[in-house]
């Protein structure tokens, strides 16, 4: 079998073929891994340009420079991996599944500015859908209510409370009509 020398060396075998074309020039070379490696035009590291990680923590660091709660965000250590928010927002990847919950209010930025919120939504089957966008509403007006209470806003907090039980025992009403009607038709 024809072995072709690298066009550089002329001493090992040629194992890379580079074509060029430069303004419609086009030129061709062989080279051994060796002499193609030794060509600064040239780039084989194949390390991708673009990494989520690297978006990830160009992010996080933003938001890890400045003030005393930041120095002390970069500094918390998840319980199970000892793995440290700086050290996440370097690599862009969470070292257990316990990281999210340690770093919870730390994620929860990230998360907003990425998906647009911080709780999981997803699609929601046609059937399913008012059910679920009626215990969404619950779950609102009860982060509404704990707001109103925290400022001291008692009267709103009310009736918010109001509207929480009426939604509930709705939901309850629902369900047990909804089991009557499986009852029937057994």
């Amino acid at each position: 079998m024809f072995q072709m020398l690298c066009q550089e060396c002329q001493h090992n075998e040629a194992n890379i073929h580079i074509v060029k074309n430069v303004n419609g020039e086009q030129s061709e070379l062989n080279l051994c891994e060796h002499c193609a490696r030794k060509k600064e035009e040239l780039d084989f590291s194949f390390e991708p340009q673009f990494s989520l990680h690297k978006l990830f923590a160009s992010m996080l660091n933003q938001g890890l420079c400045g003030s005393r709660e930041d120095m002390k965000a970069a500094k918390q250590k998840c319980p199970s991996c000892s793995l440290t928010f700086s050290q996440f927002s370097q690599v862009g990847r969470l070292g257990c599944s316990n990281c999210v919950a340690a770093f919870e209010e730390n994620l929860k930025p990230l998360l907003r500015r990425i998906h647009g919120g911080s709780v999981h939504t997803g699609k929601v089957p046609v059937k399913f859908r008012e059910r679920v966008n009626i215990l969404r509403e619950l779950d609102q007006l009860k982060e509404d209510m704990k707001v109103k209470v925290q400022n001291e806003e008692f009267e709103k907090a009310v009736t918010l409370r109001d509207k929480i039980k009426a939604i509930e025992e709705e939901i309850i009403n629902q369900e047990v009509h909804n089991q009557g009607d499986k009852g029937d038709q057994q």
